[in-house]
């Protein structure tokens, strides 16, 4: 939480734009509340500003808070029930502006270690017909003479201008919301695809450790010498077996770009893939520095995308990855050995192979993708992304 009372505070146009930039900036849903509250703030240059989600049992789901320390956060308490002033916002869906808060019939007290907080801004947040939020402003700053007692308090200005914010807040939470849902569905899909992978490597194994334990029932009486050799190799087959178990379980869960970086989930997935194949796949990755979270995603989609076509599609016995960095940012190859093919050919025939995903994925964080492939002299898919 930082302190601006030594700063002063912007104002007209550019500190609303300031703000709206600020909020567009971010993707995740608790990046955006942060911004939102920490631009509120500022820009009506207030001791305290805090914005809850509500939930569906009478609490908030989130709650952010500017201006409050650390300490005194974890001091205060639970989070706070929708009661007061908030319920007021989120129920009756208006404006609530005061010249104190405490003498407010509706005030029901805050606990012990709560900031004392006096003249109030609130607005609700609403997409459409529904709140999603509850935004507000506490003890505005201003110039007066020492000593005195009485504040300043938010003007009709002050509320415009956090109507203005709270329309575009309502704007950047819904995106985030929408980014994050997608989110979840491309790691679905992606769990999915691993999972018939896996099903069928697993299944190849299971088919094979059958035969082989039938062929050593059938030479346990004649040959005993045989036989000991096959119970041998259904030993290790049941081994390769259990392997590929423990990848699905351990594969399957979401791909954690922000836990393990790019790096580390790539070479994993390919390490699955290399065992789920008869193609050996490789990965090399060389000086690469961590990038923003939408030029990860992108790179590791396009990887997958480029991984799937090699391995269903080319015949190849080798794809070999490669992950580099380039200037600021990064180049990913993903190459083949396969059969190739012609691109116009393929483009005309309607089958793109994922090129147009991978390429709209490359163009939509300032990268590039180029596809190199001739038939007969297998494929290389490279995506260039810049840096942060």
């Amino acid at each position: 939480m930082t302190d601006r009372r030594e700063r002063p505070p912007r104002s007209g146009l550019a500190a609303v734009s300031t703000a709206l930039l600020a909020m567009s900036r971010h993707l995740e849903v608790r990046d955006v509340l942060k911004t939102i509250v920490s631009s509120a703030r500022e820009l009506l240059d207030a001791e305290y500003a805090a914005l809850g989600v509500p939930d569906d049992h009478g609490g908030f789901a989130q709650f952010v808070v500017d201006g409050v320390s650390e300490e005194q956060w974890k001091a205060i308490g639970p989070l706070p029930r929708q009661h007061g002033i908030l319920a007021a916002m989120l129920h009756e869906a208006k404006p609530e502006r005061l010249a104190d808060v405490r003498k407010d019939p509706r005030f029901e007290g805050w606990p012990d270690a709560h900031p004392d907080l006096a003249d109030f801004l609130g607005l609700p947040i609403r997409d459409g017909d529904e709140t999603i939020g509850a935004l507000f402003l506490a003890n505005k700053r201003c110039a007066r003479p020492a000593g005195a007692e009485q504040r300043c308090g938010f003007t009709e200005e002050d509320e415009e201008l956090l109507g203005i914010l709270a329309q575009h807040a309502a704007i950047a939470l819904t995106n985030a919301r929408l980014y994050e849902r997608s989110r979840e569905l491309t790691i679905a899909e992606e769990r999915s695809r691993l999972a018939h992978e896996l099903h069928d490597a697993v299944s190849q194994k299971l088919f094979s450790l059958r035969l082989t334990a039938q062929a050593a029932a059938a030479l346990v009486d004649r040959d005993p010498a045989r036989a000991k050799g096959e119970l041998q190799q259904v030993a290790a087959l049941a081994a390769e077996a259990a392997d590929e178990l423990r990848a699905a379980v351990v594969e399957l869960r979401p791909a954690a770009l922000d836990e393990d970086g790019l790096v580390h989930t790539l070479r994993t997935q390919i390490q699955v893939l290399d065992r789920a194949h008869s193609a050996h796949v490789t990965f090399d990755a060389r000086g690469i520095r961590a990038l923003p979270a939408a030029q990860e995603e992108a790179v590791l989609r396009v990887a997958q995308e480029a991984l799937h076509n090699a391995l269903r599609h080319s015949g190849a016995e080798l794809v070999s990855v490669s992950l580099r960095r380039h200037g600021q940012g990064a180049l990913l190859s993903v190459a083949d050995n396969g059969k190739g093919f012609e691109p116009r050919t393929v483009r005309r025939a309607g089958r793109h192979l994922g090129l147009v995903s991978m390429r709209d994925r490359a163009s939509g964080v300032g990268g590039k993708l180029t596809v190199q492939s001739e038939p007969g002299k297998g494929t290389t898919i490279e995506m260039e992304v810049p840096g942060g």
